[in-house]
């Protein structure tokens, strides 16, 4: 049977997979940003969802856990769950980090938790108390205050004609907060589906991935939508870029989705929740030495943004 190591004599094992999570996402949206230059984003979700649940299926034989019997509700909650928070919020993210980079659409990604929290509040009955209203507004601040930021090198609206300009790409930051609230939905009904079943994380990732599946081959049928154009330009091209990008895009599934989401479960299951969630919401610190790394400058104004917007994301997890 395949398992998690012994691990007792590290201390702070929950703390590394939660940072560790944090790292390959940051990691995995650097990659999806250069992909999404040349695969359009509902096709290069549908290629990252299939290759999660190739790896996800044999996990699951090897460790031997068993088909769940709960009864039909949760299912049917995990599975509406990936069709909203991955099937549908993962194309609008894609689709934020070919507009806007993965600096500040992991940014945008921290508004995640507190508007899981409102939803939670409105649907749930669950109470916020004046600390969690304070991280929300630290959160949306320090986003506003990044994403509003005018940068160099973004293309902007028809008036420009495409050319290279200093301006806020607006449908970048739709599609950011599009994807915020499709997954801050998802949670919201996965929370709901675990309330009423003990259902392994890894079968309810499972069954997130098979819903978000279904939504977007659903998607490709009602629009008619021509897979693989973007291919025929790879394949004639004498530097293998094919091979080369789809080896990046299957990398990036298994390090942020199918790694990473185990990592997030083992830091869970190894340290308090809240101190789980903390960590694993450092992403964009993580993504700030990559993207420096590969030549784009960041100011001082996104690294303050950054900074605030993870305090109040603390504060708010800090009461889970």
């Amino acid at each position: 049977m395949f398992s998690l190591p012994h691990v007792e004599y590290i201390s702070f094992w929950g703390e590394l997979a939660a940072l560790s999570a944090a790292c390959l996402w940051a990691l995995g949206s650097v990659i999806y940003t250069h992909a999404g230059a040349r695969i359009p984003a509902l096709e290069l979700n549908l290629i990252k969802t299939v290759v999660a649940i190739a790896f996800l299926i044999p996990t699951l034989l090897l460790q031997g856990i068993t088909t769940p019997t709960a009864s039909p509700l949760p299912l049917y909650l995990l599975l509406l769950s990936g069709v909203v928070g991955i099937g549908l919020a993962d194309t609008f993210f894609l689709e934020a980090l070919k507009q806007l980079g993965a600096r500040r659409t992991l940014l945008i990604k921290t508004l995640d938790p507190p508007t899981a929290a409102l939803l939670s509040t409105l649907f749930l009955q669950e109470k916020l108390s004046a600390i969690a209203w304070c991280g929300i507004l630290l959160v949306i601040l320090g986003v506003a205050w990044v994403v509003t930021e005018r940068v160099p090198g973004v293309s902007s609206s028809a008036s420009t004609g495409g050319k290279s300009a200093t301006s806020i790409p607006v449908w970048g930051i739709i599609c950011g907060l599009l994807s915020a609230v499709g997954q801050a939905i998802g949670a919201v009904l996965s929370r709901q589906a675990f309330v009423q079943t003990n259902i392994s994380p890894l079968w309810s990732v499972l069954l997130r991935l098979f819903g978000a599946l279904l939504v977007i081959v659903l998607w490709l049928l009602v629009k008619r939508y021509p897979i693989g154009l973007w291919i025929k330009p790879l394949v004639t091209d004498r530097d293998k870029s094919l091979s080369r990008i789809l080896g990046a895009v299957i990398f990036a599934a298994f390090a942020s989705t199918f790694l990473g989401i185990w990592l997030q479960q083992t830091a869970l299951k190894f340290t308090a929740a809240g101190i789980a969630q903390t960590l694993s919401a450092t992403s964009p610190l993580f993504v700030l030495p990559i993207v420096i790394w590969m030549g784009e400058v960041v100011s001082l104004r996104a690294f303050v943004g950054v900074l605030i917007s993870l305090v109040g994301v603390g504060l708010l997890l800090s009461l889970g």
